[in-house]
């Protein structure tokens, strides 16, 4: 066996050589996104005395939370070479239908929450379908997904509540029990955390064992690199796609829950504009927009960058209205350096 980092022999099989660590550091996808959350890190910790403290960082893992549960179905998706613009507009749509249909049919808060489910579901399944059956660019798909969501919102809600917004269902049945699972919070230390931290971390451990321990996370890069190459070879091009869109249907409706047992009361016209928010923290994270390459734990790194990014700036006491200069560096600065990391990976090789 030739030592690491040194050329095969002739005829050596190169399955069998070791691969040194620092190979495979930067064969990682989210090494790029390390070193930026490290340096937003350093910066915030410099420039803004109270984002230190450990009250800021529980408000910094809550915010990145509430981005990267979605960010981590999302990245799956984007590895798979797919996009769901959908994907914000249908957290909304998930609350207003567990809402609404619990107030309207004075029933139990459970009953709306699995037909929310159920719901929100199928609209992952018509978007895989659409996209599979239809040939069109999933951008079209989505994008027309979108739409139509974004106003079945807001004609639904009017028409049903007579407002932008649903009626209040706080003192319903079953209200308390379903705020403890998506809703809940609790001290550690004298920081207050919140549940959805830890839905975030089973979902992105999840969707980071799939994609390295499972057949379908070989069919999710297989497909990714290349539909028809991988369907030669008998990857399930189809149900790979559907199961790609039908997990970022289920993330949507755990975000959904989150959002109407936070507040009682859902706006009909939120959620517009996160869909690329959980897509940027997917590209910092190392995804590829082309497909084929990218991690679970990447995607968890880039909301991490958001939220850092977001409440840095508020416990700097600027201008909110930077955040957006900021997002904008951080997208082309992570995207530079994962594409560097990925050519010094291959040059490894």
């Amino acid at each position: 066996m030739s030592a690491p980092g040194r050329p095969a022999p002739a005829g050596a099989d190169e399955r069998l050589l070791r691969t040194s660590p620092f190979r495979k550091l930067l064969g990682r996808p989210e090494l790029g996104s390390l070193v930026g959350a490290v340096a937003v890190f350093l910066f915030f910790a410099i420039v803004a005395d109270s984002f230190l403290r450990a009250t800021s960082f529980g408000t910094v893992l809550y915010a990145a939370s509430t981005i990267g549960i979605m960010a981590a179905p999302v990245a799956l998706l984007m590895i798979g070479g797919e996009f769901d613009l959908s994907a914000g507009v249908m957290v909304t749509s998930s609350a207003l239908i567990s809402s609404m249909f619990s107030y309207q049919m004075t029933a139990n808060v459970w009953v709306g929450v699995f037909v929310s489910l159920l719901v929100t579901l199928a609209i992952g399944a018509f978007n895989g379908f659409m996209l599979t059956h239809t040939k069109l660019p999933s951008f079209i798909i989505t994008l027309g997904t979108f739409l139509m969501l974004t106003g079945l919102n807001l004609g639904f809600t009017k028409l049903i509540s007579g407002t932008v917004s649903t009626k209040t269902i706080g003192n319903m049945e079953g209200f308390s029990s379903a705020r403890k699972l998506f809703a809940s919070e609790w001290t550690v230390g004298g920081v207050e955390l919140k549940v959805t931290i830890l839905w975030w971390a089973v979902l992105v451990a999840i969707a980071t064992w799939i994609l390295l321990r499972t057949r379908f996370g070989n069919w999710i890069y297989a497909v990714g690199g290349g539909a028809d190459a991988a369907r030669a070879v008998g990857v399930p091009v189809i149900r790979t796609k559907i199961g790609l869109y039908l997990g970022v249907a289920f993330a949507a409706w755990i975000s959904g829950q989150h959002l109407l047992f936070s507040y009682d009361v859902v706006q009909s016209g939120e959620g517009v504009g996160n869909e690329l928010t959980y897509i940027i923290a997917a590209v910092i994270g190392g995804c590829l927009i082309t497909g084929g390459y990218g991690s679970a734990i990447g995607s968890a790194v880039g909301a991490f960058i958001f939220g850092m990014t977001g409440k840095g700036i508020v416990y700097a006491e600027w201008d909110p209205d930077w955040f957006k200069f900021f997002l904008g560096a951080m997208l082309l600065l992570a995207t530079l350096l994962n594409a560097w990391v990925r050519k010094r990976a291959e040059a490894t090789k």
